[in-house]
């Protein structure tokens, strides 16, 4: 019985997997209009991350499986081909097709002979092109010219050093999150909300707007969650941050003012998150400005709400 191979490219595997990592979970319908995709394009880049190890699949959606998923939705181009050259050095394809390609100098006969080594039913062109693509974004494969390739020798600690830097500089966006949070950081849970706030901040930095008022939206409605069990609010047929707010209104749980100020939150996200927007058929341009004011302000809403969870200050 013949395997399937996922024809794609090293640029929409990366895409794709940013894609999923920011909304958490996605079907192929929106990771089509995340990357801006064809639906084949989409299935066939998704596919291929699952089988290198970045994604996982449960019914129709797929979740970050790697925490290396992490890295190529907010990092540069450098660390993002440092991270898909540690996850190729797994994955067998690729490694039966570099070393027939350094065995038979032919990227045709390496292709070839992978195929059947692995009993594929994709074309080997396809198979070609994909192996190749993967190998020269991740840096694991150099054009020599001529159609010809030769294997990268560099040393892989040169490789796990850029990811060691990546690292750091999450480190150094979560302690800016927690200082922003104050007091508030030690009731939320860090793997929903510190760490898509700590995302939103690099990729603010990098000018990734868009992307950052989505990790920063996220990480909002995941404290609304949490705040609603510990302040036994119903969150029942509430879908997105401002119907999830409104549902803090009854028993006066929290101020007016906080609740409508966490509706621009919410109404940004949307903005951001859904495309056409059918009351201006357009969609809306997030300015680099608004990515880096709207993770600040997704903190200091955080600590206001938690101000009233424990009887404190009125802030906001």
């Amino acid at each position: 019985m013949s395997s399937i191979f996922c024809h794609a490219t090293a640029e929409q595997i990366v895409a794709v997997v940013d894609a999923v990592y920011t909304c958490r979970e996605a079907e192929v319908e929106l990771v089509e209009r995340f990357c801006d995709l064809t639906n084949d394009h989409a299935q066939n880049a998704l596919g291929l991350a699952f089988d290198i190890g970045f994604l996982t699949k449960t019914g129709s959606q797929f979740k970050p499986n790697s925490p290396f998923a992490r890295f190529l939705s907010t990092f540069n181009v450098d660390i993002k081909a440092a991270v898909l050259r540690v996850m190729l050095e797994s994955y067998k394809p690729f490694e039966i097709f570099r070393q027939r390609l350094i065995s038979t100098n032919s990227a045709d006969k390496a292709a070839q002979q992978t195929v059947a080594v692995l009993n594929l039913s994709t074309h080997r062109e396809h198979v070609k092109d994909t192996l190749l693509s993967l190998g020269t974004y991740a840096r694991a494969l150099k054009v020599e010219g001529g159609g010809r390739y030769s294997h990268d020798t560099t040393d892989p600690a040169a490789f796990l050093q850029l990811i060691a830097d990546g690292c750091s500089s999450l480190i150094s966006a979560e302690q800016f999150v927690l200082l922003h949070l104050a007091t508030a950081a030690n009731v939320v849970s860090r793997k929903e909300v510190i760490v898509p706030l700590s995302d939103a901040c690099i990729k603010a930095n990098e000018g990734k707007a868009s992307e950052a008022v989505t990790s920063a939206g996220n990480a909002v409605e995941s404290y609304l969650e949490e705040l609603a069990g510990r302040m036994s609010v119903l969150l029942s047929g509430a879908s997105g941050i401002i119907q999830k707010l409104e549902k803090f209104r009854l028993g006066n749980k929290l101020s007016k003012k906080i609740i409508e100020s966490g509706k621009y939150l919410g109404q940004v996200r949307n903005a951001a998150d859904h495309g056409i927007d059918s009351d201006i058929g357009a969609s809306w341009e997030i300015l680099e400005d608004t990515g880096k004011q709207y993770v600040m302000v997704a903190c200091s809403f955080i600590q206001a709400c938690h101000e009233r969870e424990v009887g404190g200050a009125f802030i906001i």
